[in-house]
Formats: C-alpha cells, structure tokens, sequence
C-alpha cells in the first residue's frame, strides 16, 4: 500500500469522529430513524437513479405513503437497482444496509420484504436515533421547524422553511404571490409548498391584488417568525429570475397582469417581496440567518443544475444592500462554486455550507473542498448538511463526506501545504463550526 493511502486512511480515522453539525435536514421529530426500506432505497436522490435507468415513476414518494404505495413503489424500483449499483446513492443505501443493519445482500424481490420487517423493527428501538446520530459522529442537527411537532429533542435546533419568494416553478409565474398567499392565511408557520405545486391543490382565500396586500401579508409572516425559537430561514434564490430593485409603480402595475403574468411579471413580483423581507428580517439580524439554496431549478420531477453568472452578481448587490444579515448559501452548482468564494471573500455577511443536491457526488465534493480550503477561512466554511430526511441518510452522507474531506487533506499534506496536524485543525474547524445564533442561544 503507498504511503498516501496509509496517510489518507489515519486522517480518516481521526475525522470519522469529528463531532459535526449537520446544518439543514428534512428529519420529522415524529419519525426521526426510517420506516421502512422505502426510506433508503427510494430517498429522492436514489428515486433519481432509478428513473434515469427507466423506472417508470420518477416521483417523490409522498411524506406519509402507505404501506400499499410504499411496497408498489419499492417493486417498481427492483428490476432497476442493477443498474444504479455503481451510484453515489447507491453506495450511501449499501453504507446504510450494511453499517446500521448488518444486511450485505443485494436487495431483491425474494429478500426485500423480509429486509423491509427489520427496518421497521428498527424503526422504534429506544435509543436507536441517537446510536446513530454517535455512530455519524454528528451532535446538532437543524431540521425545519414544523417537523417538530411540538416535540422537544435536544439534539435538534430549527430552520424557518415556510415560504420561497423568489424559487421558480415549473410554467408559472406568479409564484412569488402564491407563496406569500399561502402564508398570509396561516397563524403558525406551516410545511412549505412542494418542489413542484400542483395549483388544483392549494385553497387560498386571501388574494393579493394591490401593493397594501403585499405589506399587509409581508408584515403578517414576519410577525409570525419565531424568533429565539429558528437559528435560520430557509429560502431558494432562482437563477431564472433577474436580480435588480423593483419601484412601488413596476409593482403596482404588474399585479394588474396577473392572470396573464409572464418572465416580466415574476421578475417583478419575486424582486419587490425579496427586498421586503429582507429589509424586515435585516431588524432581527442578531437573532436569525438567511440561508438559500442556488443552482438547482424545475424539471417536471425534480431538478436541473443551472446557475448563470448574471445571478452572482445580482446576489453580490442583494448582500452588499444588507450587510447587517448573515446569509449561508447551499451551491447545487459545481462550476460556480470558484464565483461564489469569491464573493464569501469579499463579502463579509456570506457563508458557504457543504453540498447541495447536484453537487453530492465524491468527485465534486472533493474539488469543492479543495477550493475552498484554499480560498476561504476555516469559519467562512461549513463542512456538513445531510439533506436528509431520516438519522441513517445523514449517516450515509456523513462518512461519505469525511472520506472525501480525508482525502483531500492527505492530498495537501503530501504536496508540503501543511503538517498532519493543522490538516486535523482545518477538519475539526470545518465540522464543527455553527451558525453564531446557535453558540449565543446556548442550544
């Protein structure tokens, strides 16, 4: 074995026990460890191997499926899993099955079932979500606030996902207003509209037709952020729209052309609301963050890789005209990651966080690690978020993270950048730093 393997492997074993924190997950208080196998093998990211390989349903499994849609869901997935076996995901499902299951069988229709009984066995174990949470070596977790269900846990501390008012959808273009519709008729924030809206759905009895609704419905969900109870509020910031100030008048007139709104009208509507919020939230900026994910935008099912440089730099003046709020980026977007730590360079107010989406794949992961070792303080840098919506995803994306930052780390050291030991410093800074809300709370 060389010596760089040998290197490589010490590092891992040192970082394998770094105390993270995991900084946005989907991870419901009422369910926290999975289910059943439809929790593992069809995670939306996996569901996306699958349909790429030609299964026929490339859906989101919905959040509560039953029993009869979670098996007819797993059957479909069966005949294609041969095909995905070379996968990130499908190298985080065997992490999984193996580590937190001692299952080291491929999943088949004459096992499945019998695998499926002992997840559930699993499921509601005493003690089983904080064996795993030891076993990824993670000691915070922030997971969106609904998903508490007013339950206490002191593992978790909470996001703020309710509305996104400048996230696109596929083939409309009044999102922006619906979103805020949609929380302007609720008392407590509630679980956010879907990736993909299915409009036939959704009951709105309060419209906003003029710019009073707008402050009235701005203010209503400011109002109701639970400040001292979310470190964060989770948003997305499309790269379709185009990023500039918008004037009471722009506003006024292109609410009229809703029913026949279009690229103009949500670049409009988008805009006016984001620089409201902000402007609102800006008056609390000690107690909150504004994180937002970019790079990811609608497909039917879910989403592509899309970021232009045009959206830097509309982002650049968006954190340039509020310096006083603390925005953490999730980057779906492998090619600007370089432009963004840039940006996290010269603008004091931003951060980057882990791997979003398109960008969780190892060879990724490790370039974006290498760049921004190199570019960016340790503290301008968090190392982890899962994404996950069970304790054994953020498990899988936990090692597979830390054996790219290892390899990563040996890699440098070979190359004279620094001694073993500041490699472990970095790691152990990367891993564990924390948004300034959660050290001050005392969370």
């Amino acid at each position: 074995m060389r010596k760089s393997d040998l290197l490589e492997q010490r590092i891992f074993k040192n970082i394998k026990g770094i105390p993270a924190i995991d900084v946005h997950t989907h991870i419901d208080l009422s369910h926290l460890c999975a289910r059943g196998l439809h929790d593992i093998i069809l995670y939306h990211m996996a569901v996306s191997d699958l349909y790429s390989a030609g299964m026929q349903d490339g859906s989101r499994l919905p959040e509560e499926p039953t029993e009869e849609e979670a098996y007819h869901r797993i059957k479909q997935a069966l005949p294609y899993l041969k095909y995905t076996k070379n996968t990130s995901s499908s190298w985080g499902i065997r992490m999984i099955l193996s580590d937190l299951y001692g299952f080291d069988e491929d999943v088949t229709a004459e096992n499945w079932r019998k695998l499926d009984s002992l997840i559930k066995k699993y499921s509601t174990k005493p003690g089983r979500a904080d064996y795993i949470a030891k076993k990824s070596s993670v000691r915070k977790i922030s997971t969106e606030l609904w998903r508490s269900h007013g339950k206490e846990n002191d593992m978790f501390y909470y996001s703020l996902e309710w509305a996104f008012f400048t996230r696109t959808q596929w083939g409309q273009f009044d999102t922006a207003l619906l979103e805020l519709e949609y929380a302007w008729q609720q008392d407590v924030p509630g679980a956010p509209l879907p990736v993909n809206i299915d409009r036939a759905r959704i009951k709105i009895k309060r419209r906003i037709k003029t710019l009073d609704d707008v402050e009235k419905a701005i203010e209503h969900y400011c109002d109701k952020i639970p400040y001292g109870k979310v470190v964060s509020t989770a948003q997305h910031i499309s790269t379709d729209i185009r990023y500039r100030l918008v004037t009471d008048d722009e506003m006024a007139r292109a609410l009229t052309k809703r029913n026949t709104a279009g690229i103009k009208e949500r670049d409009i509507y988008a805009n006016y609301i984001l620089e409201k919020f902000l402007s609102k939230l800006e008056r609390h900026c000690h107690e909150i963050i504004y994180q937002f994910s970019i790079g990811a935008e609608p497909l039917p099912f879910e989403t592509q890789s899309k970021l232009t440089p045009e959206t830097i730099s509309g982002l650049a003046e968006i954190l340039s005209r509020h310096q006083g709020l603390k925005f953490q980026v999730f980057l779906s977007s492998e090619h600007q990651n370089q432009a963004m730590c840039t940006l996290a360079r010269e603008l004091p107010n931003l951060s980057l966080a882990g791997y979003w989406w398109h960008n969780f794949f190892p060879g990724i992961i490790r370039k974006i690690i290498r760049d921004r070792i190199d570019m960016l303080p340790v503290n301008k840098q968090i190392g982890f978020f899962s994404d996950a919506y069970c304790m054994e995803w953020m498990y899988a994306k936990s090692m597979i993270v830390r054996k790219q930052l290892a390899s990563v780390l040996a890699e440098k050291i070979c190359q004279g950048q620094f001694s073993e030991n500041i490699a472990l410093e970095i790691a152990g800074e990367i891993m564990s730093n924390e948004p300034d809300m959660l050290r001050n709370s005392g969370a």
